[in-house]
């Protein structure tokens, strides 16, 4: 974990929890397939914020429940 703490994509989960298929989402928001396994996985290291309008447009998601502050271990 970074020393500063680190941002984590809930996508996966959201698209859980919407019943939407990943080529669904993809088609509607625009985005290629493995751009969005990216987000999915967290392996995404700058974030484009026209591709999480558009994942919070789809989804009907607010960015809070996109993104998490994963703070670093001991802060606090």
């Amino acid at each position: 974990m970074e020393r500063n703490g680190t941002v984590k994509i809930n996508l996966a989960k959201l698209i859980e929890e919407n019943g939407i298929s990943k080529s669904k989402l993809s088609q509607r928001a625009e985005l290629q397939r493995t751009q969005l396994n990216r987000y999915c996985n967290n392996a995404v290291t700058r974030l484009d914020v026209d591709v999480l309008a558009r994942l919070c447009t789809v989804l009907g998601c607010e960015i809070g429940d996109l993104l998490e502050f994963v703070p670093p271990e001991g802060a606090g």
